[in-house]
């Protein structure tokens, strides 16, 4: 299957695998299985349609349409969904996740994709995996590692100090199957013009963070395809210009002194916020939306780190399906950005994340686009579990309840490119599908009423769900002894 990405002004054709359909046999007794009587809520911005039939014949949608008019296959298994509403499989654009055996949790929570945003060899063999049938898990779309510069921040890096080794890096990840170029934040600016350039001309994506060395503006007239987590965005619309760039060389001064460079990082947006100059805000998100530069605004990340010092915020019961070493990981006494925390630093994350939804409501209203990512592993951000806390923020800052929904189906097949197969519930696509028990449109956060999920044709029902969050729940537990 391929992906045709329009960027700067050329048409970048990237061949790979992540749309394949996953293999999965249903039972040989149901060539088919049919959903009856059950309310669709496609996604592609139409109102929901009651009373439906859709039947699934292997891995796809092979008809819709109202249940007096719909013929039932035979021998087909019938669910009589009255009262329940089919919406497609939901995509987590922004993962970095490195456990097996905790990949059932997505599912559990109807991710049937994910955009991991550091590739690792083992995310490469995970796929194969899934799409020979021997691991059940989401599609995965694989980054490279992040291309960083010579100081990175990030142990999995790629380290570029000008335009020849930047240039040489793409090459070299796009060799090593890489889906796409992950960007990272302390990049020379020089270095990423060239990566820039070299990825276009290599016709393979590059996506990430906005580095302190240019400017929001420059990397959308650049051709990256999205911007994760507002990077930038502080800085861009603040109306001290001038005095922004010279704290930047002095964060970077910081930085190469051994400094804490995400908490630098944060104090410094938080006093920015005070400028935030509307104007200039709404001429980059002009720019952005003629661009058709993505968002992957993960306000979810945020929410996690400004409020690690409120126990009624970290005493979270989903804890109990994580890894023991993620969860000590999380305690910030233990965490190597938060440790030194102090209730400023908590303060101005909570004034970031107020300011981030400000922005997402804008930029919307702009006619920016928009994906839900969460960036696990960050503190309190969940696989799986996360992405439903996402779309309610989302929601927070403005979008519309389906408009959320969007940012995790119809979107993310739009950006990938994979609109004809996936990101909607219509006849002749995949069946990725969740059936859940209430309507999201009337409230968003009944996309955790998960009462089934539909992978590639294949049915896994609520209980299999549930035996699937019980059996990772009990690997967290051996977790904490070793086992």
């Amino acid at each position: 299957m391929s992906i045709k990405i329009k960027a700067a002004g050329f048409l970048i054709l990237l061949v790979f695998t992540a749309g394949a359909p996953t293999s999965s046999k249903q039972s040989p007794q149901y060539p088919s299985i049919v959903f009856t009587r059950v309310t669709v809520i496609d996604a592609t911005g139409a109102a929901a349609k009651p009373s439906m039939t859709v039947v699934i014949i292997g891995d796809r949608i092979s008809e819709i349409g109202k249940s007096e008019k719909v013929h039932v296959p035979v021998n087909a298994k019938v669910i009589d969904a009255s009262g329940k509403f089919l919406i497609p499989g939901l995509w987590d654009m922004h993962v970095h996740w490195n456990h097996k055996e905790y990949l059932p949790l997505f599912t559990a929570n109807g991710v049937t994709g994910v955009r991991i945003m550091i590739g690792l060899p083992i995310h490469q063999v995970w796929r194969k995996e899934i799409e020979g049938g021997t691991l059940l898990g989401p599609r995965m779309v694989i980054a490279s590692p992040s291309v960083d510069g010579p100081n990175p921040v990030s142990r999995y890096s790629v380290r570029v100090s000008n335009e020849k080794e930047a240039r040489q890096a793409v090459s070299k990840l796009r060799e090593d199957g890489a889906d796409f170029i992950k960007v990272y934040s302390l990049i020379p600016r020089d270095a990423y013009f060239a990566l820039a350039d070299a990825a276009i001309k290599q016709k393979i994506p590059f996506a990430g963070h906005v580095p302190r060395s240019v400017t929001v503006a420059e990397v959308s007239d650049s051709g990256q395809r999205s911007i994760e987590h507002l990077s930038g965005f502080a800085f861009a619309a603040s109306a001290r210009e001038i005095e922004v760039e010279a704290e930047l060389v002095e964060l970077r001064k910081a930085l190469a002194a051994g400094g804490n460079y995400l908490m630098l990082l944060r104090r410094l947006e938080a006093k920015h916020l005070d400028f935030y100059d509307g104007r200039k805000a709404a001429a980059l998100f002009k720019r952005l939306h003629k661009n058709g530069t993505w968002q992957c605004p993960t306000l979810v990340t945020m929410r996690g780190s400004a409020f690690l010092d409120d126990p009624t915020f970290t005493n979270d019961l989903r804890l109990k399906y994580l890894p023991a070493t993620l969860r000590t990981n999380w305690k910030p006494q233990n965490h190597n950005v938060y440790r030194n925390a102090r209730a400023a630093d908590y303060a101005a994350m909570k004034k970031i994340l107020n300011k981030q939804l400000e922005i997402v409501r804008a930029a919307r209203s702009a006619g920016v686009q928009f994906l839900a990512g969460t960036d696990v592993t960050n503190p309190y951000c969940f696989p799986g579990f996360s992405l439903h806390d996402e779309l309610e923020l989302l929601v927070r800052a403005g979008l519309t309840p389906l408009e959320a929904l969007q940012t995790a189906t119809l979107n993310p097949a739009k950006y990938l490119g994979l609109l004809n197969t996936l990101g909607t519930v219509e006849k002749g696509k995949i069946a990725d599908l969740v059936l859940l028990d209430k309507n999201p449109l009337t409230d968003i956060a009944n996309t955790k009423r998960i009462n089934a999920v539909m992978m590639a044709g294949k049915l896994i029902l609520k209980s299999d769900l549930e035996a699937m969050l019980a059996k990772v729940e009990a690997t967290a537990t051996r977790s904490e002894h070793g086992n």
